[in-house]
């Protein structure tokens, strides 16, 4: 399976990116904090499929696309920038347990699926990934499979690990005044997020 693929290193990496801080696990904790564990699935599927598939797409090409197109980069790290920004004050606005509830909800499948396209952190993750675990002469096909599962797992690990601490921080945030600071705290660290990408 996988031949030429050092599938013990793959997973520690995977492992490693996935779980270290970054725009998906910050909007996941916060999500399950604010609606529950189990409002926040859609998301997390949303991330893991769609993670999955960028890794796919740059694989087979996408990423030639970019380096002869330096304009289409730009665009994705300036849309990309744009949208955490706006899920950071999304965030920091989020309070289900508050009159506004009705209207209040968590990013769906599809909305947390686009986002991976432009997620600054996802395109890193996954250009490092085929950077270091595909071989030379081998199936690019076979090998952009075997490690885009093995990323979309590790993700899909990471983000439930995430979304159960947050579920367990959400328990302890009955004081709205809390849920304030806990809101702004996550709404601040997906902004600072964006540091290594503009600078």
């Amino acid at each position: 399976m996988g031949e030429g693929i050092l599938l013990g290193p793959l997973v520690l990496f995977a492992a490693v990116m996935s779980l270290t801080p970054g725009p998906n696990v910050i909007m996941v904790t916060a999500s399950a904090a604010n609606f529950g564990f189990g409002r926040t699935i859609p998301q997390m599927l949303g991330i893991t499929v769609g993670f999955g598939f960028l890794v796919m797409a740059v694989g087979l090409g996408l990423a030639g696309l970019v380096h002869a197109e330096p304009r289409l980069h730009t665009v994705l790290r300036y849309a990309g920038g744009a949208y955490l920004l706006y899920l950071a004050w999304c965030i920091a606005r989020a309070d289900a347990s508050s009159s506004a509830s009705a209207r209040a909800k968590p990013i769906g499948v599809f909305e947390a699926a686009l986002f991976q396209w432009i997620n600054p952190k996802g395109w890193v993750f996954a250009l490092g990934a085929l950077a270091a675990y595909t071989t030379a002469g081998g199936d690019v096909l076979w090998e952009t499979s075997i490690i885009a599962a093995v990323n979309a797992v590790a993700y899909l690990v990471s983000v439930v690990i995430w979304a159960g601490f947050g579920a367990a921080i959400g328990r302890l945030l009955d004081n709205p005044r809390a849920r304030m600071a806990f809101n702004g705290s996550m709404a601040g660290l997906l902004v600072l997020s964006l540091i290594p990408v503009f600078w």
